[in-house]
Order: C-alpha cells, then structure tokens, then sequence
C-alpha cells in the first residue's frame, strides 16, 4: 500500500466545510461520542457541540511500530485510555477521527465499544478505501474520500513552521 504523491494542506476553512458535509450524514440521536486521539478531538469537539452531545469521552489507542513484518501491522493494540464499560454498555455511540487510513485504529476502538455493549457508528472527515488494511465495512459516514496525505491545521509543527510529510517521502 503506497501513498498517493500528493500532498493537501487543509485550512480551518477546509475542515469547517467538511464537517458541514458530514453533520447531515448523522442519524442521531447518540448517548455520547468518542473522540480518537489525537486526530479525532478536534472534529469530535466541533461535532459534539453541532449536535448537542454532552457526554464527549476520548479513546487513547497506540500500535506496536509495525518495522519490516507485515504480520505486526494487524496486531492487537494498546489501548492507553478508554471509556468504562459503564460508560458505553446499551448506548449508541458516536465514534470520531480524521481520517480512514489503514482502518486498524478506529476499527479496534468499533471492536471495543461493542465488545462493551455498545453501538458504535465510525464517522471521519477523510476515507482512504484503497488503503484499508482490513476486509469489512469502512466507516458509516466521510465528508470525503481521498488517496492523497492529508495535513490537517491541527497537525502543522509549529515550532519551526515545518509541515508534516507522507512516511515515504522521508526515504
């Protein structure tokens, strides 16, 4: 699976139309919303409050480094936070991120939440389908579909005005 070459930084107002696109999509009500971190929180947080959902909580999930193994890319991850099975058991759950890149992310954070009792719908602002790592469903609703290495505002180095570049053009 390769990266397209091209390369979009998006602006606030790039990411505002996009959430525009996607709000109608919804079929709430939700009891809450997760946002995954880091890249959900921003379009989580802008969604939460466009939809009136109070109860917002964060899903912390980090993969082992993937290295040369093609296996080590489907491992199981870490999941550093999560909410309470409490917190999610019986309840239509609203699960945000930026983007559908290889799936394993926001698909563990699906997995988990119904394992939980949950029942999670995946929203994102950007789906890669040509990239998916896993056979299944993609995300119930997108703003957009893309092959290209999208830099969100929120993603900008700011330190040293540097922009984030695709892994393989590191190489």
């Amino acid at each position: 699976m390769e990266h397209s070459n091209s390369v979009e930084i998006l602006t606030w107002a790039d990411v505002d139309a996009l959430i525009n696109h996607l709000l109608p999509q919804l079929s709430g009500p939700y009891d809450a919303l997760v946002m995954v971190t880091r890249g959900g929180i921003v379009p989580g947080g802008i969604i939460s409050e466009a939809l009136d959902i109070r109860d917002v909580l964060t899903a912390a999930v980090a993969f082992p480094p993937a290295g040369q193994q093609p296996e080590a890319r489907l491992a199981w991850p870490a999941f550093l936070q999560f909410p309470s099975e409490e917190q999610i058991a019986g309840r239509r759950v609203l699960v945000v991120d930026d983007i559908w890149d290889s799936g394993r992310t926001i698909t563990a954070v699906r997995a988990r939440i119904e394992s939980q009792g949950g029942f999670p719908e995946l929203a994102v602002l950007h789906y890669k389908p040509g990239r998916a790592l896993l056979n299944g469903p993609g995300p119930d609703y997108y703003a957009a579909i893309t092959n290209a290495w999208i830099v969100y505002p929120w993603e900008i180095w700011r330190r040293d005005d540097l922009v984030p570049l695709p892994p393989d053009s590191l190489q």
